[in-house]
């Protein structure tokens, strides 16, 4: 039997087996969203195969009682952390009235849910940032316990609001937590067309925070950075950048034809890697997961993901009267 590296980090056997089921069912998730578009029955879809260990991760060292989430549009494996359920997240794809996230009004991606302090964001990218900085200035003007996280691609941290944000956190010592999902490609470029510099972390230097890169596809050593993070953010140390590298398994998106700049050798080379996979065999090595325990679960997930896709397809679309609900200003006065 191998070494338990997740008991180094304070983690139970129970803890890391919850972990993989969170990142099976975002796979899960996401692998139907592609048959369902596929099958013209879903208009779009955003992936976030290749980076369900840096998701689940980092929301496992998160309180999740009281933290606040700003996620970008891949993140099914945060939201689902947060407590965002695959029914949820099927009336999204399927833009169902029902939808939490804003009652089938915006693309798939967009989370947000206020019960669960998941902070919605917009199709710009980099938004979110200034966003979770201002959580962060806030509950630091309030005297509040919780720290702000946001997440974001290697491509948007070359935008102005990664670095005003960036920077604003690090001259006042905000709680929050900002985690590059560095998976190689904005879009068509790689990481070489993107920074001169070597690591994303490198440039926390330059706002007076610490910066550090780890392996995306570990969710154990993400949970370690995020985690000292989040206790440097309450014990009032300020703002941590954190570069979790991986590699983006799947097209930009469900309209992106990925062969006209990468080779399927470049992605199959990458597959090996995949934390399903190496995660699933860290588990087995230690004792936790064995095959009959994986195909229970495996089972399990996919009833829920079956359940909820039935339910999201015969759900009813918004009423056409209730198109501006929420845009002019006696919409809101009539609710």
């Amino acid at each position: 039997m191998g070494e338990k590296r997740h008991l180094q980090a304070g983690l139970s056997d129970e803890k890391v087996l919850e972990m993989y089921k969170m990142m099976l069912l975002a796979r899960r998730i996401d692998e139907r969203m592609w048959l369902l578009n596929r099958s013209g029955k879903i208009p779009f879809v955003v992936s976030c195969q290749g980076q369900e260990a840096a998701q689940v991760g980092a929301a496992f060292a998160l309180d999740r009682e009281k933290d606040y989430v700003l996620p970008y549009y891949r993140d099914l494996g945060v939201v689902l952390a947060f407590g965002m359920t695959a029914k949820d997240l099927m009336l999204s794809a399927f833009a169902k009235a029902e939808d939490p996230n804003s009652g089938g009004r915006q693309m798939p991606g967009h989370f947000g849910q206020k019960k669960h302090r998941i902070v919605t964001g917009s199709s710009p990218v980099t938004t979110q940032v200034p966003h979770a900085v201002g959580i962060a200035l806030a509950a630091k003007m309030e005297g509040k316990d919780l720290v702000s996280f946001v997440t974001f691609g290697e491509g948007s941290s070359n935008q102005g609001d990664f670095h005003e944000g960036a920077n604003f956190a690090g001259v006042h010592k905000l709680p929050v937590i900002l985690m590059c999902e560095n998976n190689q490609y904005a879009i068509s470029i790689p990481i070489e067309k993107q920074l001169a510099c070597e690591k994303v972390s490198e440039r926390a230097i330059g706002y007076g925070m610490p910066g550090i890169t780890v392996d995306g596809n570990d969710p154990i050593e993400v949970y370690r950075a995020v985690k000292e993070a989040a206790d440097r953010g309450r014990r009032g140390e300020g703002p941590s950048l954190i570069e979790t590298v991986s590699y983006r398994l799947t097209p930009h998106s469900s309209d992106d034809d990925d062969s006209t700049y990468r080779s399927s050798a470049e992605v199959s080379e990458a597959k090996k890697k995949d934390s399903i996979v190496t995660f699933g065999a860290y588990l087995n090595e230690i004792g936790i997961l064995d095959d009959k325990l994986e195909k229970q679960i495996n089972d399990e997930l996919m009833t829920i993901v079956n359940e909820a896709t039935d339910y999201a397809e015969q759900a009813p679309y918004a009423d056409g009267e209730t198109a501006m609900k929420f845009v002019y200003e006696d919409s809101f006065q009539k609710d």
